[in-house]
């Protein structure tokens, strides 16, 4: 089922604006349970509404998570399919989704809240609407002049909230030399993916006071060895692991790298958010704010307040 949920506003990046949030949701109905997932069809990773909608209404099985991993590449398609697996074996077998997965039954995390990229005065009066969250995480990836200019205009605005920075593949080396003491200077915490994917090679061996996370460098973490020689965290989506049983796994194997993890979101509902919840234990910084950022969440969600995401039971992976 495709669905469009209205964003409170316009979502820009470095890529693109959009005002609606177009999520596919798979169900998978036994007869006497029901299991969904939901995912967010990207276009930067080839994918699409219509394509990725017809391949779930498709799809004939494997129906087991393991067996999903060889029949589907990474994506959308098998993240919905995979959510939806985990929560119907939960309803199954009368158990939840963190005792299947065997990590501690999430409860709250701080989350972080993302401001839109827009001129500097303009996400100046975004930081300062939301300054009260711990974690602000800023959208950058233009100019290192107009990127500055931003993300002093956020400081002022939030003096104590923590600040992570993502420029979506924006700038080259130069543009991320030529913004670092700025961020030093911001005490910014993490800059998300500031190079293209193609191009990130020259991030080899890296030792800025700032570290650098992975996010469209990395998938499924089949090239996790080579991200860990570039990079000293990961950005891990369930969109992109293709699910959540992807996702655990490359999480276990990042944290024994010593990698920083960090769990993150496409814009969508909590039905996206909860699964994404189970890695909260590994992760260093929890991104998981798409519902914020709509102009409502689907009933029931998960609860946000005062900069924290809160588990509710019912959701998902818990009925």
């Amino acid at each position: 089922m495709v669905e469009s949920w209205p964003i409170a506003g316009t979502f820009t990046i470095a890529r693109g604006s959009k005002t609606h949030a177009e999520v596919v949701v798979a169900t998978l109905d036994d007869g006497e349970f029901q299991g969904r997932g939901e995912c967010v069809p990207y276009p930067r990773y080839g994918e699409s509404v219509a394509n990725v909608a017809a391949a779930v209404n498709a799809f004939q099985g494997p129906f087991e998570r393991k067996a999903l991993l060889n029949a589907l590449p990474p994506g959308a398609v098998r993240n919905a399919i995979d959510c939806a697996l985990w929560d119907l074996q939960a309803q199954r077998s009368g158990s939840t989704v963190w005792q299947l997965a065997n990590v501690p039954t999430p409860r709250s995390a701080t989350t972080a809240y993302t401001l839109s990229l827009d001129t500097p005065a303009a996400m100046g009066k975004q930081a300062a609407a939301h300054a009260s969250h711990p974690l602000l995480k800023a959208k950058l990836g233009t100019t290192p002049g107009a990127d500055i200019q931003r993300l002093r205009r956020i400081r002022a605005a939030a003096p104590k909230a923590r600040l992570i920075v993502d420029a979506n593949e924006g700038w080259n080396l130069a543009a991320l030399n030529a913004f670092l003491p700025a961020a030093i200077d911001a005490n910014v915490e993490l800059i998300e993916q500031p190079l293209p994917a193609n191009a990130d090679d020259c991030l080899a061996g890296w030792r800025e006071p700032v570290p650098i996370a992975a996010d469209e460098s990395i998938h499924d973490g089949a090239n996790l060895a080579t991200i860990a020689k570039r990079y000293q965290a990961i950005n891990i989506k369930l969109d992109k692991t293709g699910g959540l049983t992807q996702a655990l796994a490359l999480a276990q194997e990042a944290q024994s790298l010593g990698l920083t993890i960090m769990v993150g979101c496409m814009v969508s509902t909590s039905l996206a958010m909860a699964p994404a919840m189970a890695l909260a234990s590994f992760a260093t910084y929890v991104d998981l704010d798409g519902p914020l950022l709509l102009r409502q969440d689907r009933h029931p969600g998960l609860r946000y307040e005062q900069g924290k995401v809160w588990m509710r039971q019912g959701v998902w992976g818990d009925h």
